[in-house]
Parts: structure tokens; C-alpha cells; sequence
């Protein structure tokens, strides 16, 4: 039986921030994960790598100006904390605030981590300047992506596994935690054939063994239920969101199931706003997909043309890159379980990136030849290969063919073509109008007056219809699984609380199987470039809170 002071449970990024944190105290560290070795760093390792950041040296540069009380109004605008359960919670978005606005970067620049210059301007919000979104550019991604927030950790938890201060157990599957005299004093559960499936892929559930491990504290980091689309339609919001789709796509493994909620709830563990989650309204099936029904978001600039199933355009906030659960509302009020972008070349080739470091070779690969490319006459490759390959894309010269392909895509034939030209027209007549009604045409001079935007990621406004800007593109849009908001209730120091919102002893947790902090740091809305940084700050927190 192996025994260690700490026990880290999963091995993605929260689970190594702890780790390494309490190694670096001079404990003795397991971390347990029931994928191998090749998923070291679990979901973080596909991400784009967006930081949220407050008042950075890069918002500077770009004349942003930013400050903690503004972020604050948009944090907590769009958490609209209002529950008896929002105590701990509030009390961790004001301190990853602090953070955000604090030592968050130079605590990561020390360990070798760096940005993209341009800031991204995501989430912008329902329209009041109290309510939900972001009121300036706070997307920082990382140069590197995903794999290069992961890489300080990734190193360190490797140095302190060579100096014997650390030991990795893959392939061990948790079924549940061990308690003496009250206390969580570690796990057991099964052994799994080692598979040698590459990184995300489904591996092999084939029992070859038992363990038990001993431990002073467990630190549970075992992150969400995205890839189990069954627990999410039974945390589905119905009264906020609606139905639960039939059909959603995946934006992570399989393996991202969300097995440790009960298994930690079963030795007291309390388990808070479950019925908040972060799913978005722009997946695509992968053409080349990594795991079962691999889905790929879009992040859109602010200038294709959204429309329901039946070609309705949907009203402000639901404009691209406004207001995610909004939108996600708009279409399940409908009863649909898919949307449509109307774009054209024009819009695409300045206005698509696709989320994950797959998706961003020359990001996650630091290639300036290739970044540079973003800037040409062409949609970057990965787009590109979308357009080529992609099973929802539709491409063709003019708007009658492009509705007949559209149609043909779904099967479903809902389309009109004279219903979505009048609609298209309308739209057209604003953007030769400077003094418009029409709110996304306000939206997108709106962006324009940023310089990232203006440069990188908005379209100069034009005719949506006008040939020169062509081809005419169709992209239908699936809701895809991502983030759960909720989880397991902690304070400040990172433990586990029960129901009478007293500790566990010896139990803690972090990352997204506890919402990021305290159970549910974002509320019910997401700012984004704020779950790496969730994971971060809460894996920090449990590691040097742990065995205090």
C-alpha cells in the first residue's frame, strides 16, 4: 500500500498546480489519474490558453484601459450571485479578482510563461453596463496556447517526481474515498490496463487490479461532466435554458465524466449549484475528430449573419461573441437543437479562429511565419480545412444556392430563401447607413474602434450580399458540452465543506470539479479566459493550504 502526506486526485492542470505547490513545501505528493501517462495535464492541454488579467502590461499597450473596480462590475454583473450558497463562492470571485489584478502574472512571467500581444475582446455581454460581460479586451492568450500555461507545472511536477518528492499513479481509477475517525485519509479503487491510445482518445476500461493508497489529506482535482452527456441533461437548468438538447457534440473526452462528484459526496462532500454549467453555441463536428463526437468551437468575430433553425435572426445580446447563454436560451426557447452562421469570405477569412491548440498550430507552436499568414488574403489553414472537410459548411456564389445546400445539409428543409434575403437586405441597407438601428451593424463599428479588432479579428463592414466579397458560407452550429460552474462547496482555504458548511477533514479541492472555487466562483456566467485561471488559482490555494 503506497502512502503520501498529500494525495492529488487527476492530473490536469489544477491537479498539477497543487501538487507541485505542496511538493514545493517539502511534502510527500502522490497524484492518481485514471488516464496514462500521454494525458498529463488533461483538459488545459487542448485549450486556445485565454488568461483573464486585469490592467496588464498588454491591455497597456493596446490602450485598454482596465482597473479592479471595472472588472469587479463585470464579474459580479455576470455571476448574479443569488443564492443562501453564494457565500463561499462570492468570496472566491473577489479573491481570484485580486489575483487577476495582482501577482496572477508575474507569478507565471517568473516561471516562463508569456502572451500573444494582442488582447481579445471576448464575451461582451447582454447591453447594461452592470449586467453580464466583459466592457473591455481581457482574452490573453498565451503564446504557446493551452500547452504553454501547462509547461511550468508539467516541468515541475516532473523535477519533484525525479527527486522522489512526487510519484504519478496512472491508469488508477478511483472508486472511493477512505475515512478514519472521521477524517479522508486517502482512496481505492481499480487498477486499469495500461493503453497506449493517444492523448484525448478513448482508452480501455479493463480491470487488471485493486490499489489503496494512504494519505494525510486528499486534494480532489478531478475536473467536470462534460463528456458525460447523460449527467449533464440531469443538471440541465430547464427554467433558464430550456430543454436539454437531444444531440450536443463533445468538447471533451470521454473521460471528463464527472465520477468523483458522487464518490466525494458519499463521505460528506457537499455539491452546490449544480444546474450551472458553460456549454456553447458555435461547436462544429471535427472533421478530424480526437474522441467520440470531438466537437470544435468557433470564436467569432462579430459579423455573421445568426439565425434560428427556420432562418429567424436572432435579436440583441445573441449576436457572435456576445452573450453565450443568451444565445444558448434563444435556441432552446425555440425548441431547436441547431443554429446557422450566414458569412462570406470576406468575414471568415478575418473574423474565424477555431478554440483548442490543434486548431492554432502557429500559437501553440510560437511560428511567426505562420501567425503572420492570419494577416493574408486566404482563412488560416485549420479554417480553411474546415470549409474543405467539414460536414456543416456550405459553401456557394449565391444566396439561392447557398439556402438549397443548406437545406440539403439538414434534411430538414426548414429554410426559406425569400425569408432569410429580406432579412440579409435589411441588414445590408444598415451597413451603407452611418447612422444605423440595426444593434450588431452598431456592434461591429463598435469592435472596429479597437485596434486589435480593427486589425485581427473584424471584418471592414460591407454588404453581406455584395459578390466581391464572396463566396456566400453557411455553417451550421451544434451546441457543444464545455465547462460545469458548479461543484464541490470549499472555502477560502480550499476544503471540501459539508452540509452544515463545516470542513471535512482532510479533504480539499480544486479546479473545476469544485466550479473553480468555492463551488461556483463564476455564478451563472463565465467572462472566459477565466477556467485556466480558476484552476490555477484554486490548484495554488489547495496546495499551500493543504496539511497546514
Amino acid at each position: 500500500m503506497r502512502e503520501f502526506d498529500v494525495l492529488v486526485i487527476g492530473g490536469g492542470l489544477a491537479g498539477l498546480v497543487a501538487a507541485t505547490e505542496a511538493a514545493d513545501r517539502g511534502l510527500k505528493v502522490g497524484v492518481i489519474d485514471q488516464e496514462g501517462e500521454q494525458n498529463l495535464g488533461g483538459q488545459a492541454f487542448w485549450s486556445l490558453g485565454g488568461l483573464f488579467f486585469v490592467d496588464s502590461p498588454e491591455q497597456r499597450r493596446m490602450r485598454i484601459r482596465d482597473s479592479l473596480e471595472l472588472a469587479r462590475q463585470d464579474w459580479f454583473g455576470s455571476a448574479a450571485f443569488d443564492r443562501t450558497e453564494d457565500f463561499w463562492p462570492r468570496q472566491w470571485a473577489e479573491a481570484y479578482l485580486q489575483f487577476a489584478a495582482g501577482e496572477k502574472r508575474s507569478w507565471l512571467k517568473a516561471q516562463g510563461v508569456s502572451w500573444f500581444p494582442v488582447v481579445g475582446w471576448a464575451e461582451r455581454g447582454g447591453g447594461h453596463a452592470d449586467g453580464h460581460g466583459n466592457s473591455v479586451p481581457r482574452f490573453h492568450v498565451t503564446w504557446g496556447t493551452g500547452p504553454g500555461v501547462l509547461a511550468p507545472f508539467v516541468r515541475r511536477a516532473k523535477a519533484a517526481s525525479e527527486e522522489g518528492k512526487l510519484t504519478f499513479l496512472f491508469r488508477h481509477q478511483v472508486d472511493r474515498l477512505t475515512v478514519t475517525n472521521g477524517a479522508v485519509t486517502g482512496a481505492t479503487g481499480v487498477l486499469l490496463a495500461g493503453d497506449a491510445t493517444p492523448r484525448g482518445g478513448s482508452s480501455s476500461r479493463n480491470v487488471v487490479g485493486e490499489f489503496e493508497v494512504e494519505a494525510g489529506a486528499v486534494i480532489v482535482a478531478s475536473g467536470g461532466i462534460g463528456g458525460n452527456h447523460d449527467l449533464v441533461r440531469k443538471s440541465w437548468p430547464l427554467d433558464r435554458l430550456g430543454p436539454p438538447p437531444k444531440a450536443m457534440v463533445a468538447g471533451v473526452p470521454v473521460h471528463v465524466d464527472g465520477r468523483m462528484l458522487s464518490i466525494t459526496q458519499a463521505v460528506g462532500g457537499e455539491i452546490i449549484n449544480g444546474d450551472r454549467m458553460w456549454h456553447y453555441t458555435e461547436g462544429l463536428k471535427n472533421w478530424d475528430p480526437i474522441w467520440p463526437n470531438h466537437g470544435i468551437r468557433i470564436l467569432p468575430g462579430p459579423s455573421s449573419f445568426w439565425c434560428d433553425a427556420d432562418g429567424n435572426r436572432f435579436p440583441a445580446p445573441a449576436m457572435p461573441g456576445f452573450d453565450t447563454l443568451g444565445t444558448l436560451k434563444e435556441i432552446r426557447s425555440r425548441g431547436h437543437e441547431y443554429s446557422w452562421f450566414i458569412l462570406n469570405k470576406a468575414i471568415i477569412k478575418k473574423e474565424f479562429a477555431l478554440s483548442g491548440s490543434e486548431q492554432n498550430p502557429d500559437l501553440t507552436d510560437k511560428n511567426l511565419s505562420l501567425l503572420a499568414k492570419r494577416l493574408g488574403k486566404n482563412p488560416p489553414g485549420p479554417v480553411q480545412a474546415f470549409m474543405d472537410k467539414g460536414e456543416d459548411f456550405v459553401v456557394r456564389d449565391n444566396l439561392e444556392d447557398l439556402v438549397a445546400g443548406m437545406n440539403e445539409l439538414s434534411g430538414e428543409y426548414r429554410l426559406g430563401v425569400h425569408h432569410l434575403r429580406a432579412q440579409i437586405e435589411a441588414r445590408d441597407r444598415e451597413m451603407e447607413n452611418s447612422f444605423s438601428k440595426d444593434a450588431q451593424v452598431t456592434a461591429i463599428r463598435g469592435a472596429r474602434n479597437y485596434l486589435g479588432d480593427k486589425l485581427m479579428r473584424t471584418a471592414k463592414p460591407h454588404r453581406l450580399l455584395d459578390p466581391a466579397a464572396g463566396p456566400l458560407i453557411g455553417v451550421r452550429l451544434h451546441i457543444l458540452t464545455r465547462k460545469t460552474l458548479g461543484g464541490l462547496h470549499t472555502d477560502l482555504e480550499g476544503r471540501v465543506l459539508n452540509r452544515e458548511n463545516k470542513p471535512v477533514p482532510g479533504l480539499y479541492a480544486a479546479g473545476e470539479v469544485s466550479g473553480f472555487g468555492g463551488g461556483g466562483m463564476h455564478g451563472y456566467n463565465a467572462l472566459e479566459g477565466t477556467f485556466l485561471g480558476g484552476c490555477l488559482f484554486s490548484g495554488r490555494v489547495a496546495g499551500r493550504s493543504v496539511r497546514r
